[in-house]
Parts: structure tokens; C-alpha cells; sequence
């Protein structure tokens, strides 16, 4: 397995909408592997394909008990509730962090990485994650939620000191 190199803020590839994957080939159970690779490397709790340049509807997150990790192929969000903010940050923008409004509660039907159908019902952080890591698969941000106000600045900050390339590792980022 190979740990994969992060796309970053600014990257082209991080706005792209993903496609779906299909079948699930040798080739995406090996993509699956390194991205779990990554998203443990980089000290995350989940991470989309996007952000490794990989443009397919595929996340990988930390499982319920933190022990493990779980691979969801073309995840969709099947149902949604309540609303709770809390802070985001991000492994494609170290060193940023913001509080996001997102729904409470969400189903996400996904398939895992032998193919199976899976369903998840997630409320808390888990709930954050997912929907974190499936903005990532149609292009967005979790600074794209902000309000203007502060979106605007936090891209001064990043525009005026740059990404700090070590920051993701002081703070939990999705």
C-alpha cells in the first residue's frame, strides 16, 4: 500500500464533481487501501478521493469505535435531520479551522469494498464526517458552508501565509 499525496487548497482537482465508480476492480481495492493509508498518515478521520486526484465517488472513514476503517463506494445521503454546529477543518486546508452548521442526523447508502449495499445511520460527529467527506465528491468545501464573512476571511489568511503544509496534525481535520 502507498501513502498518497493530498491535493491542497487551490488544487483544480478539489472542485472537480466525482464520478461514479461502478465496478469495483482490483484497481479501486487498491485505491481503497492507500487512501486508508493517507487518512491514517495524515492523522484524519476520513478522507475523499478528490483529495488524493482520484476522480470517483468513493470516501473512506474511521469507524463507529475508531479501531478500523470503512471504505463507502457511491454514497448518497438517503435521508437528513436537525441541524448542529461545530468545528471543521481539513486535510486539503491545513491549519484552517471554522464552525460548520450540518445536519444532526443522516442515512447514507453507500455500497463498501467488496460491492456489498450498506446502510449507516449517523448522528454526532460521525454524521459531520460523512457529509464533510461527500461535499468533497461534488467539488465542495467546508469553507464553501461558511457565511461570507468569515469565508472571506479565512481565504486573506490563506492567501496572506499560505497553507501550513504541518498544521493538519494539531487539530482533528476531516
Amino acid at each position: 500500500m502507498a501513502v498518497l499525496r493530498i491535493r491542497k487548497y487551490g488544487d483544480p482537482e478539489l472542485r472537480r464533481r466525482a464520478e461514479p465508480v461502478g465496478e469495483i476492480t482490483p484497481e479501486i481495492r487498491r485505491i481503497i487501501a492507500d487512501m486508508i493509508d493517507t487518512m491514517y498518515d495524515e492523522v484524519g478521520i476520513g478522507l475523499a478521493a478528490p483529495q488524493v486526484g482520484v476522480a470517483l465517488r468513493l470516501i473512506v472513514v474511521c469507524d463507529e469505535e475508531g479501531r478500523g476503517a470503512q471504505a463507502l463506494v457511491d454514497p448518497v445521503i438517503a435521508a437528513k435531520g436537525g441541524e448542529a454546529t461545530a468545528e471543521e477543518g481539513c486535510l486539503s486546508i491545513p491549519g484552517v479551522f471554522a464552525p460548520v452548521t450540518r445536519s444532526e442526523w443522516v442515512k447514507i447508502e453507500a455500497r463498501d469494498g467488496d460491492g456489498r449495499p450498506v446502510a449507516i445511520d449517523a448522528r454526532g460527529l460521525r454524521a459531520r464526517v460523512l457529509q464533510h467527506e461527500l461535499d468533497h465528491l461534488d467539488g465542495i468545501l467546508f469553507i464553501d458552508r461558511l457565511d461570507p464573512v468569515t469565508r472571506d476571511r479565512i481565504k486573506r489568511k490563506i492567501k496572506k501565509e499560505g497553507l501550513r503544509e504541518d498544521a493538519a496534525h494539531h487539530a482533528f481535520a476531516l
